[in-house]
């Protein structure tokens, strides 16, 4: 039987990594029936143009910079990629398909990647449309940002001839975009067995001294990128109604690092606060051991891979009842008929952050039992091969795509 292709639109990918990255590589290793070829942005001129990850062929444009840094790609003339990807992937994917002959094309989120498959698919009509919904900013702030071109935005969902979201909450704005086909929810996931491994002492003591964790250290930590949403900065301001040994460990990097560093400083917690930058993804998992509590109290998320692979590695989390987040975790002051995942707080609630980080360091019962329900729901539901199927299953056979 032919090997049947797919064309990937993302504007970012590995060695950039996000929870969108991390879904690609983890679906497109397990679905090896398939040819998944992939354009992206290139950003890094050290990048070559063409590679192969695993089981995508990678194909990078756009303008580029020697090792840039988070602050140049807000700056020209690499700010201009992201405007110029819809005209510029679209061009690239009809030279493509001219020489591969697709037989779908898939967009991760529906902005810039959304736009490049909408004008790909004027010219090529026949071609099916997979419109994956993994956008983590909120709704009202996309239907902001997209006011004056709405028409334009929601001709990207009807255009999509399956829409994979990987939330309850994103599949519900694709029906408010007047999307009125199949719609398929699906969710990220985690590599149980990466999250979930046991290292030795020496490996986790290695790692304290690193980070110079004390034996009475309690470290909070998230993964996040440094931007609004994630806020970062109502964790900073916690601190303070919290006892001194109770400190702050950040992975991630984003343009709001320099306002964040500086906010320890009048909050009097720049001693309690650790910035590690970017950490491999391989290397998370045992940040997570050495921590005691994840807490990510997001003003939005379309699902929130971080949340899961810290339920994974064994440690209790703390997040807000928004977006996506509200499919894993579950808090039994409000859902007092499904086991506790996890504990909710108020956004941009400094004071409550700290209470609910109390009743964990106060319970370990209350704390042993959350990570108990936490990790029996993500292997039973978040396991990447169970995700990778559904997708096979539910989206790309449904493309009849011959198999």
């Amino acid at each position: 039987m032919t090997t049947k292709k797919i064309l990937i639109f993302s504007t970012t990918y590995f060695p950039f990594v996000g929870g969108a990255e991390i879904a690609v590589k983890e679906i497109t290793n397990r679905v090896s029936d398939i040819q998944f070829d992939m354009i992206t942005l290139r950003f890094d001129s050290k990048l070559p143009k063409f590679e192969k990850i695993e089981n995508v062929n990678i194909y990078r444009i756009g303008f580029t910079k020697n090792s840039p840094t988070m602050t140049d790609l807000i700056k020209f003339p690499l700010k201009l990629n992201k405007i110029i990807f819809p005209f510029s992937a679209c061009c690239k994917a009809c030279s493509l398909h001219k020489k591969n002959k697709y037989d779908a094309v898939w967009s991760i989120m529906a902005a810039f990647a959304g736009f490049a498959v909408m004008f790909f698919k004027c010219t090529h009509k026949k071609i099916p449309f997979v419109l994956t919904l993994q956008e983590g900013d909120s709704i009202s702030e996309i239907k902001s940002k997209v006011k004056f071109i709405k028409p334009l935005f929601e001709r990207i969902f009807l255009k999509a001839d399956i829409i994979q979201a990987v939330s309850i909450y994103l599949g519900d704005w694709a029906r408010d975009m007047g999307f009125k086909g199949t719609i398929e929810i699906i969710p990220n996931a985690v590599d149980t067995k990466k999250f979930s491994k046991e290292y030795s002492e020496n490996e986790l003591k290695e790692l304290k001294n690193k980070l110079n964790k004390k034996e009475n250290d309690i470290f909070l930590i998230t993964t996040s990128r440094l931007v609004k949403k994630n806020a970062v900065d109502d964790v900073i301001k916690s601190l303070k109604y919290l006892p001194t040994n109770v400190k702050f460990l950040v992975l991630g990097i984003g343009p709001d690092l320099i306002d964040l560093k500086n906010l320890t400083l009048p909050e009097d917690v720049e001693n309690r606060v650790m910035f590690a930058g970017q950490v491999e993804h391989d290397e998370v998992p045992k940040y997570l051991k050495v921590s005691d509590i994840f807490i990510r109290p997001s003003l939005s998320e379309g699902f929130g891979n971080s949340f899961i692979e810290a339920m994974a590695s064994g440690i209790p989390v703390i997040a807000t009842e928004v977006g996506g987040i509200k499919d894993f975790i579950f808090d039994a002051q409000k859902s007092p008929n499904k086991k506790t995942t996890g504990l909710f707080v108020n956004i941009t609630d400094p004071r409550d952050i700290a209470d609910k980080i109390q009743i964990l360091l106060d319970s370990k019962e209350t704390k042993n039992e959350i990570i108990k329900n936490a990790k029996e729901l993500v292997f039973e539901k978040y396991d990447w091969n169970l995700i990778a199927k559904n997708m096979k299953e539910g989206v790309f056979d449904k493309l009849k795509l011959g198999f």
